[in-house]
């Protein structure tokens, strides 16, 4: 029996003004799933990610996180819900004044009302599944780019949230540093029954990782599916995301023109 879905995204809908960047964009991401996003740039995998935080409002469509529907959600729901999710920005986003082991506690100080030793234990524990146990009295500058991402994800998880998001978990590192996030992304969903959605360009990390990856392409679900699934597909938009071909069509010189002399917006707004 197929396990149930914990996210679902219907009909998903967004403008940045005029512009439209997601167009009616729906998939699901299953209980115990690594779901890995990938496009190209502007591709509108970032904005998916973003509305899946509930950090923008989409136009139109819904997505339900858990069964609560984010886009019409009160904010005492979306407080409940928040406490079971966990997000490992792309940079870390660490505060540079806290201890690494005050970092990892803060969620603990801000959302529960855990004696100061229960979440200096707590902390311990999730620098351990992360491998950076003896590290918590360390700053963030004394990290490498690695132990930094490694501290985000046991941020990230010190309250063994239910869902995880992962913005460009491998980006900027080398590949071995690379190859110990994409074990552990794996030991969480294997150890902790995450269900984990993971945004990246690393088709190597990717391929890992992923029990089904979602490919966007200038806003439309272009394929869903697993790794090998997607390696075998014959799309040709897809080989070249793969083969890293840019794809572009040729532009008629005329129609160039107007673009650089500002006459296609001229007609248009006419």
């Amino acid at each position: 029996m197929a396990s149930r879905a914990v996210i679902e995204v219907r009909d998903l809908v967004t403008h940045y003004g005029e512009r439209m960047i997601l167009k009616g964009v729906s998939m699901e991401v299953h209980e115990g799933e690594v779901m890995v996003i990938m496009g190209g740039s502007g591709s509108g995998k970032s904005t998916l990610l973003r509305h899946m935080l509930s950090l923008e409002q989409a136009t139109s469509g819904s997505i339900r996180l858990s069964g609560v529907d984010i886009c019409t959600a009160s904010t005492e729901e979306m407080y409940e819900l928040r406490l079971k999710m966990g997000v490992a920005f792309q940079g870390g986003a660490l505060f540079s004044s806290m201890t690494v082991g005050e970092n990892i506690m803060l969620p603990l100080y801000e959302h529960t009302k855990l004696d100061h030793m229960t979440m200096e234990i707590m902390a311990r524990l999730k620098l351990e599944v992360v491998d950076l146990a003896g590290f918590e009295n360390l700053m963030p500058s004394e990290l490498s780019g690695g132990m930094v991402k490694r501290a985000a994800l046991a941020r990230a998880i010190v309250m063994d949230p239910k869902m995880l998001f992962c913005d460009e978990p491998s980006a900027g590192l080398d590949p071995v540093v690379s190859n110990a996030i994409d074990d552990l992304i794996l030991k969480l969903r294997d150890t902790m029954g995450m269900s984990i959605v993971v945004v990246t360009h690393e088709l190597d990390s990717a391929f890992k990782i992923a029990d089904r990856i979602t490919v966007l392409d200038q806003g439309d679900i272009l394929f869903i599916g697993t790794v090998d699934e997607l390696k075998n597909s014959d799309n040709q938009r897809i080989q070249n995301l793969l083969n890293r071909q840019s794809g572009e069509e040729e532009l008629d010189p005329e129609a160039y023109l107007r673009r650089l002399t500002g006459e296609d917006t001229l007609v248009k707004a006419a």
